[in-house]
C-alpha cells in the first residue's frame, strides 16, 4: 500500500502553500485509492522545542536510555516512523523572513536524530533515510526569488531545506513555487495558479 506524508507549516487558515499541496494530495489519492495519507499540521499542532535533556537522550545509546529519556524521544520516534513509512513526502512551506517558518523548524529539529536519520561514518555524516523517497516541497513566497530575480540571493528557504533534507538522506526533492503572494491580487493569483500547474504536473 502506498503511503503519503503531508507536512503543513503555515499559521494561516487560508494558507497558499497548503492549498497548492492539497491539489497534489487529491490527485495522489485518485491514483492510490487504497493509499494512506498521514497529515501533520505543525502550525496548528506545534512541535515542542528540543531541550538539553532531549539532546542528552538523543545521544544516549538506545539500550542505555532511562524511561524518562525514552519518553522525551517518543514524539520524535513517531515523527521519524512516519517519514520511514512514507513513499512520498509533501512539505508545504511558506517563506517567513526569507527562510522557513519556526513551526517547520521545530519539526525538523525533532526528526534530525543521530542513529535514526543520520549517522557518523568514517567519510563523514551519512543520511539514513531512503534517498529514493519522493519529496515534494511546495513553497509560497510574498515576492519572487527564483530564476533571474534580483532577490534570488535572499532565498534562505530552498537552500536550507535542500541541505537539511539531504543530510538525513532525502535527496529526490522536487520544488514547487507559488510566488508573488504579496504583489496584489492579480500577481498572487498568477503565482498560485503557477504553483498548482507545477504540482499537478508532478502528480
Amino acid at each position: 500500500m502506498a503511503n503519503l506524508l503531508l507536512i503543513e507549516s503555515s499559521p494561516r487558515a487560508a494558507s497558499v502553500s497548503s492549498a497548492v499541496a492539497a491539489e497534489y494530495v487529491a490527485k495522489w489519492q485518485q491514483k492510490h485509492p487504497d493509499g494512506k495519507v498521514v497529515r501533520r499540521n505543525v502550525a496548528v499542532n506545534p512541535m515542542p522545542h528540543i531541550t538539553e535533556a532531549w539532546i542528552a537522550a538523543a545521544y544516549t545509546p538506545a539500550e542505555a536510555r532511562t524511561p524518562e529519556q525514552q519518553q522525551l524521544l517518543a514524539l520524535s520516534d513517531t515523527l521519524i516512523d512516519e517519514l520511514e513509512a512514507a513513499d512520498t513526502i509533501v512539505i508545504a512551506a511558506p517563506m517567513h523572513n526569507f527562510g522557513i517558518s519556526a513551526h517547520l523548524k521545530t519539526w525538523i529539529d525533532q526528526i534530525v536524530r543521530p542513529g535514526r536519520t543520520f549517522a557518523f561514518a568514517a567519510e563523514g555524516f551519512k543520511g539514513l533515510l531512503d534517498e529514493n523517497k519522493r519529496v515534494i516541497v511546495v513553497m509560497s513566497r510574498g515576492g519572487a526569488y527564483t530564476g533571474s530575480s534580483p532577490y534570488n540571493f535572499l532565498d534562505q528557504q530552498a537552500p536550507y531545506l535542500r541541505t537539511v533534507l539531504g543530510f538525513i538522506g532525502l535527496k529526490a526533492i522536487e520544488w514547487v513555487y507559488a510566488e508573488n503572494q504579496s504583489r496584489g491580487p492579480e500577481a498572487a493569483e498568477q503565482g498560485f495558479q503557477a504553483g498548482v500547474a507545477s504540482v499537478l504536473a508532478l502528480a
